[in-house]
């Protein structure tokens, strides 16, 4: 699988707290690639590097490179709103606007300049096709999002990440909150989407990295201590840290 993010010496500092340490990382296009390590050890943070959402804690500075199709993100040239209009994000509590699911799907594409309500409705029925929710509330879009069961939140959160067409989307702790039914249909629709979408997922939930995922990357302190294919990784890690990790010694 050809790298499409690459991370080289990458380098994250809050103030003077060294967040992130020396991360080389190259990521699979149209794979999902899971992201584990205990909490604290940097993963989250390693995944808002990707949008650029650590830009807006103050005090927080990068060094090194990311690259996303060849293009270093970091560089003066790119606009960040541009770059999150390719890089969808999903977090760990479903956050649905107080709108309607309607409103909801359509508002990325509204921001983005799309008026014209035809182009509308096709992306709203688009991407909640893609999440897997539209045959449940095909009949009442103007029903309001917050009255949806959690995982129907979270799915709607997901067609909202769709909507506007990214390259990648980015799942920080997305089933952590959700029942187990709900987390399996959530897995389920991933398998669906890495066909189409580049997915980084972060999850301390080691059994759902191995079912889910390609690839899979091994944070501990800021660091990566493992980097490999999932089923490597979790059959015959190289590094005793990662043994100890996954087999719940520590964590």
């Amino acid at each position: 699988m050809q790298p499409f993010i690459e991370m080289n010496k990458l380098n994250l500092y809050y103030g003077e707290f060294h967040a992130l340490k020396d991360v080389s990382v190259q990521i699979p296009e149209r794979a999902i690639t899971a992201f584990i390590g205990p909490s604290g050890c940097g993963k989250s943070t390693l995944l808002r590097t990707l949008n650029r959402m650590n830009d807006r804690i103050p005090g927080a500075r990068v060094e090194g490179r990311v690259a996303i199709g060849g293009i270093d993100i970091y560089s003066g040239e790119v606009h960040v709103e541009s770059l999150r209009k390719k890089i969808g994000m999903v977090f760990q509590q479903p956050n649905p606007f107080p709108k309607s699911i309607y409103d909801n799907v359509s508002f990325g594409p509204k921001q983005h300049g799309i008026r014209g309500k035809k182009k509308l409705d096709e992306l709203v029925e688009q991407s909640l096709r893609s999440a897997v929710l539209w045959d449940e509330v095909k009949d009442d879009l103007r029903r309001p999002a917050l009255s949806l069961s959690g995982g129907q939140q979270q799915r709607l959160c997901i067609a909202r990440a769709l909507a506007v067409e990214p390259d990648i989307l980015l799942m920080d702790e997305a089933t952590s909150a959700l029942d187990p039914i709900s987390t399996f249909k959530i897995e389920e629709l991933t398998h669906e989407l890495k066909d189409r979408y580049t997915i980084v997922m972060v999850t301390h939930n080691m059994q759902q990295a191995a079912r889910v995922s390609q690839q899979t990357v091994f944070f501990l302190n800021g660091e990566v201590i493992e980097h490999d294919a999932t089923r490597q990784l979790f059959a015959n890690p190289v590094d005793s840290r990662t043994q100890d990790y996954i087999s719940g010694r520590f964590g």
